[in-house]
């Protein structure tokens, strides 16, 4: 499988270090969740917030040119959290935005129109 950056996938902790932890998905890939990715509090122990073995929801973050991978915990969580817009919620936005844009445009041409007309007054 071709990991994509910043898509969510779920693995297994195979690793614990100072600095960070190792993640392995379902497919043998792995990559390194650091410190400062584990939680959106500090994290002085990775032992307190994450076991050896323990399933978790990674977001890869990057991939280098040496095919590394980072992958963060902490924004897999946030973006798990964020609430899905539903079909509704995007027409009404897309419909208020086009009305914002067509009441511009009309606007602009009504503006043309009336400096056009006083020149031809004169």
């Amino acid at each position: 499988m071709a990991l994509e950056i910043g898509k969510i996938y779920t693995g297994k902790v195979t690793g614990i270090l100072k600095f960070g932890v190792f993640v392995t998905l379902p497919d043998n890939s792995s990559g390194m969740v650091h410190i400062s990715e584990i939680s959106n509090e500090y994290v002085k122990d990775i032992n307190n917030h994450i076991k050896e073995g323990q399933q978790v929801d990674v977001l890869v973050l990057d991939i280098d040119n040496k095919n590394r991978v980072s992958f963060s915990i902490s924004k897999a969580e946030a973006k798990k959290s964020e609430p899905v817009p539903t079909f509704e919620d995007m027409l009404n936005k897309f419909k208020a935005s086009s009305d914002d844009k067509i009441s511009a445009v009309k606007n602009s041409k009504e503006f043309r129109k009336g400096n056009t007309r006083r020149r031809l007054q004169f």
